[in-house]
């Protein structure tokens, strides 16, 4: 039983296959975090202490203050003076929370969240869930822990119902709260921007808060929702590390405190900054799902977490199956289309041996630019001029699939939408709402948007024969108001916004069954748990720069694994060189490609159909396999990682070199996860090694040629 309940102690104890983490119920009213790490039958307990200034109740003693002890989730304003996770205001207006431990159950399965996405479970999930209550508001508070078992992770969020007799406003709401014993960690981050999505950074926490956020509207292109606290001397393979994440694609908060006892604390969830929502007696409110693994063996271990929790119980089980290698059209033709070209595309794409045509922007409505026609998702005649059904039939002659571009969230002033239904967009009464990208935004919290969108989509895809769906959105939320909302509840909007969001994209998955969606927010704005949840892959950025996608990858993968990454070869030119690198950088994800076939000469289509059929060879293994980081391009000069399945039988090694790597500098490159006493066979070049020389390493010299100098190695163990 991973869910275990000591009546001797009054502890909580949950396990998974490699880690323990154990709470207790002290003077009947407190939750105290007792440990999170490996495995173990027993673990040192807190121990009670006085602190002067720390407040406490006199029935349970000086030694007990909220404000000392490890909580399991933290309350504003009752004596716990570090950042907290709830905060109710209630009708005496103090925001003063205070709920305290009744009951306990166990749930087969997970507890389900009403409206947003979440891990799935099955026939051996369980689920804990603890029930406190607060008499003076007469709400409920429950606490959810969903242990996944073989993946080393526990997931948790909350559900408040008022069962008051008045409203209460939630000011503050966070999906989980750790208090860790220590504050010799460091702290790890993703940050970027628009093209230059998940930079790594890591720093030493220090005394104060340290956060990540989003206020955004989405989980931004800026701040990725994952988090890591490790051991400051942790790597790859060795070291405590705790990794976090948020299955949420909105505004988000993360935190770590290193408080006055030199205990770090750590929380994900929805913040305070965008985020309130009032309850009215009778209504209950759950909160986004927090991910929580640890790992005894360092980062890589953590990843790989993560990257199964991912694939089995966040993606789609259709992403298990093999990625179409897809020719998307946007860089080689931007808004320029029309059906006689794109046939042609089709045409040689098959040739080539790409599985999918994306059709991206440009064929809807009056969408020859971008500054009109977004909204209006009805078939631009001028450009296919027998509808959209002839078109994709005379695609899917060629044998090949396909996909086509939509941007539901987002709308131009210049269309027909807009001038039919102008109160339809986010903007603030008497305010002139601010354009980005040309851009104004639906208000997704509006159910009668939402709906509209649904009926439009219906009409538009009616007996069209799409494959695949890409979801754009190409701006951030601002300016935000709804008039279907009072003005004490327009805080609400953002929240109510993903979850209608989420709607549509429920509708999109249920409506078109055999179609996979491959979501994008500019590129990697919503890199995220939640999306995943409904798309087979994201695309990754808009930056299809092989250098720069060295790096963005490698940060990619620490929190999600390759099957989520959609990587393009665009634009090589005539340089084989080029194209060769470029390749060899993409197919650490999803492989496909961005540039105009039709300009392309014979030697540069012969070579990308061979690249087509060798990243076909090994596919399974970067969409299912082990993922392994030799060397960190954030720290090195160059790349270099591998991919093996589970018997160890395959692995797919790569290198690929920075532009600063200097020429005929030599690196031996360990293959630790290859077997002993076997010997493999490198599909690729034909050469042979045992086990053990890939143990011990490669030794390979770098080449130093800035941006296209790359290494592959396709070994499979010889019967």
């Amino acid at each position: 039983m991973p869910i275990k309940f000591k009546k001797s102690d009054k502890t909580f104890i949950l396990t998974t296959k490699n880690t323990a983490y154990a709470f207790s119920v002290e003077c009947d009213r407190y939750l105290v975090h007792q440990y999170y790490g490996k495995k173990t039958a027993a673990f040192k307990r807190y121990e009670p202490y006085v602190v002067s200034f720390s407040p406490y109740l006199k029935e349970a003693g000086n030694s007990w203050s909220p404000d000392i002890f490890p909580q399991e989730y933290s309350f504003f304003g009752s004596g716990d003076f570090r950042t907290a996770a709830l905060k109710l205001k209630g009708a005496d207006g103090t925001g003063v929370t205070d709920f305290v431990y009744r009951s306990y159950r166990y749930i087969n399965g997970t507890h389900e969240i009403e409206g947003l996405p979440q891990a799935r479970g099955d026939e051996d999930t369980k689920t804990l869930e603890i029930k406190m209550a607060d008499d003076l508001t007469g709400c409920e508070l429950l606490l959810y822990y969903t242990v996944f078992y073989e993946e080393d992770v526990i997931t948790r969020h909350i559900l408040i119902k008022n069962k008051g007799k008045s409203a209460v406003k939630i000011e503050k709401c966070m999906s989980m709260t750790l208090d860790l014993p220590s504050c010799d960690y460091d702290l790890i981050t993703l940050w970027g921007g628009h093209v230059d999505e998940r930079n790594y950074q890591r720093a030493p926490l220090h005394h104060g808060v340290q956060s990540i956020c989003s206020r955004r509207g989405a989980s931004s292109h800026q701040y990725n929702p994952f988090m890591a606290v490790c051991d400051q001397k942790a790597n790859e393979e060795k070291g405590d590390v705790y990794g976090f994440n948020l299955v949420y694609s909105g505004s988000f908060l993360d935190e770590a405190e290193v408080d006055q006892t030199e205990r770090t604390r750590v929380q994900l969830g929805l913040g305070e900054e965008n985020f309130g929502y009032t309850l009215l007696p009778g209504e209950e409110f759950t909160s986004p799902e927090a991910v929580m693994t640890y790992s005894s063996k360092g980062l890589g271990q953590m990843s790989r977490n993560f990257h199964n929790f991912t694939r089995n119980r966040i993606m789609p089980k259709k992403a298990l199956k093999p990625h179409p290698v897809v020719l998307n059209t946007w860089e080689a033709c931007y808004f320029n289309i029309d059906e006689e070209k794109l046939l042609r595309f089709a045409e040689e794409s098959a040739k080539v041996g790409f599985d999918m045509l994306v059709m991206d922007d440009g064929w809807f409505g009056a969408r020859n630019h971008d500054r009109a026609g977004l909204g209006d998702w009805y078939v631009n005649t001028n450009k296919f001029k027998n509808g959209l059904a002839p078109f994709v039939k005379g695609v899917k002659q060629n044998g090949i699939s396909f996909g086509i571009w939509i941007e539901p969230e987002m709308i131009n002033p210049d269309s027909d939408l807009y001038r039919a239904h102008p109160e339809w967009v986010l903007a603030v009464p008497g305010r002139e709402p601010s354009l980005s990208r040309e851009q104004l935004v639906l208000d997704m919290s509006n159910s009668e948007v939402v709906d509209y969108l649904i009926d439009s989509f219906t009409k538009t895809f009616e007996g069209v024969p799409v494959d695949y769906f890409k979801w754009d959105a190409n701006r951030h939320l601002c300016d935000i108001y709804s008039p279907t909302l009072p003005a004490d509840r327009q805080d609400e909007v953002p929240f109510r916004f993903m979850k209608g969001v989420y709607r549509l994209l429920k509708w999109f998955e249920e409506h078109f069954p055999d179609t996979v969606i491959e979501t994008c927010a500019g590129g990697g704005g919503r890199y995220d748990l939640g999306m995943m949840q409904y798309g087979f892959q994201i695309w990754t950025s808009d930056n299809t720069w092989p250098y720069a996608r060295v790096w963005m990858q490698r940060s990619s993968l620490l929190a999600y694994p390759a099957a989520t990454m959609s990587c393009h070869v665009s634009n090589p030119g005539e340089d084989m060189k080029s194209l060769d690198y470029r390749y060899k950088v993409a197919v650490g994800g999803m492989l496909g490609y961005e540039l105009n076939i039709l300009n392309m000469t014979a030697p540069i289509k012969e070579e990308m159909a061979r690249q087509v059929k060798e990243y076909k060879s090994f596919e399974h293994l970067v969409r299912l396999g082990d993922y392994y980081c030799i060397a960190c391009p954030f720290l090195s000069d160059y790349s270099s990682y591998y991919y093996t399945n589970e018997d160890r039988s395959e692995i797919l090694f790569s290198l690929i070199e920075k532009r600063s790597a200097k020429k005929g500098v030599t690196k031996t490159l360990k293959i630790k996860e290859a077997k002993k006493g076997v010997t493999y066979v490198d599909l690729l070049s034909g050469s042979k090694y045992t086990g053990e020389e890939l143990r011990a390493g490669l030794v390979l010299p770098l080449a130093g040629e800035k941006d296209t100098a790359s290494l592959m190695y396709f070994v499979e163990e010889k019967q």
